[in-house]
C-alpha cells in the first residue's frame, strides 16, 4: 500500500510542478510536451476522474439522439482523455484546445477531435463559433494556489460573459475530481 501512496504522491507532484508558479508559459508548454507520454499513467482513473466527470456532465445536458450535433471545445484537452469519453457517449463535434504540441499529438491519435487549436484560451479570442459549448473542468484548488488562475480565471470568465461573448450554463464543485480533491466543472455557451 505504501508503494501505491508513493506513486500517487509522485504523480500529484509531477502534475503540481506545472502550476507552482516557477515556470513561464513557454516552460509550462515544454513541461507538458515532455510529460505527455507518461501523463495518462500518472493521471489514471482513480487518481484523476475529471475526464469521466466532464463527459458525464455533458451527457446529462443532451439527449443521446442530439449529441452528434453539439459542438464542444475541450479546453486544455491534453492527451484527449475527455474527448475519447465524450465520443463514447455519442458526441462527435468535439474540438481540442491545448497549448502543448506534445499533448495534442497524442490527442490526435484518439481520432475523436475535428480540430486542434494549439494555443491558450484568451480573452481576446474565443475560438468557438456562435452557439458552441465550452466545457472547463479543473481542480478547485487551482483557483487558490495557481498564480495564472488565482483571482484571474473566474474574473476573466465573468468579463467574457459581461461582454456578451458567452453565458454560464453551470458551475459545479465535484468531489474526488483528482487525488481525492474537489474539482470544478464550468459549462459556457458561446453567444
Amino acid at each position: 500500500m505504501e508503494d501505491l501512496k508513493d506513486e500517487d504522491d509522485a504523480a500529484y507532484n509531477t502534475n503540481a510542478t506545472a502550476f507552482n508558479g516557477s515556470m513561464d508559459r513557454h516552460e509550462i508548454i515544454q513541461y507538458y510536451s515532455e510529460w505527455a507520454y507518461q501523463y495518462e499513467e500518472d493521471l489514471a482513473p482513480g487518481r484523476y476522474d475529471g475526464p469521466m466527470m466532464t463527459a458525464e456532465t455533458c451527457a446529462q445536458y443532451f439527449k443521446k439522439k442530439d449529441r452528434q450535433n453539439v459542438r464542444i471545445l475541450d479546453v486544455a484537452a491534453g492527451t484527449g482523455l475527455v474527448g475519447e469519453l465524450l465520443a463514447k457517449k455519442g458526441f462527435s463535434d468535439i474540438h481540442a484546445l491545448d497549448p502543448s504540441e506534445g499533448m495534442l499529438e497524442l490527442a490526435k491519435r484518439k481520432q475523436v477531435y475535428k480540430t486542434f487549436l494549439n494555443e491558450y484560451l484568451t480573452e481576446d479570442k474565443l475560438p468557438v463559433p456562435d452557439s458552441g459549448y465550452v466545457v472547463i473542468a479543473m481542480r478547485e484548488e487551482y483557483l487558490y494556489n495557481v498564480p495564472e488562475y488565482k483571482d484571474r480565471l473566474e474574473p476573466l470568465m465573468a468579463k467574457l460573459e459581461a461582454q456578451g461573448k458567452w453565458v454560464n450554463v453551470e458551475r459545479r464543485v465535484v468531489p474526488n475530481y483528482a487525488f481525492k480533491k474537489n474539482g470544478l466543472i464550468f459549462i459556457y455557451k458561446v453567444l
